[in-house]
């Protein structure tokens, strides 16, 4: 997709709903983000389904994810794994993920994921193709009633 075509688009994302940060240990990582950097948990859980331990902390009206893998062979264990600990994804928050998919399908922006999943606190989430996205794994949000 040119360049020329994105700026005809409407704006997409309502603004970044979080980072996603991977790490190998998740305490330590705890211990840099919750207490050198002040940031408040608002979030933890374990998503077996997806392979990862998940904290998401409160930066203003953003979030940071901090993700562990439960293993070396899930998604988050093969990322560490090939590139080391680091930034995994940017999450963009939307209002309606499944009208926004299909105006990125139109769009020719290649999808993860042709249907949304369900993220943490209940949110409806779906990633982008690499490949579509300048090399930066992109989630989309649409955050649960009452979430902010």
């Amino acid at each position: 997709m040119s360049h020329r075509a994105a700026a005809r688009l409407p704006t997409v994302f309502a603004r970044i709903d979080h980072i996603g940060v991977a790490v190998e240990d998740l305490d330590a990582a705890l211990a840099l983000y919750g207490g050198s950097f002040a940031m408040a948990t608002a979030h933890r859980v374990t998503v077996a389904e997806q392979g990862v331990e998940a904290v998401l902390l409160d930066v203003g009206e953003n979030h940071v994810e901090l993700m562990a893998p439960l293993g070396p062979d899930t998604p988050v264990g093969k990322f560490l794994a090939k590139r080391g600990p680091g930034l995994h994804h940017v999450a963009y928050q939307v209002s309606d993920v499944e009208a926004e998919l299909g105006r990125l399908r139109d769009a020719g922006v290649q999808l993860i994921d042709d249907v949304p999943r369900t993220g943490l606190r209940d949110s409806r989430v779906a990633f982008l193709q690499l490949d579509s996205t300048g090399g930066v794994l992109t989630e989309i949000v649409q955050p649960a009633e009452g979430a902010h």
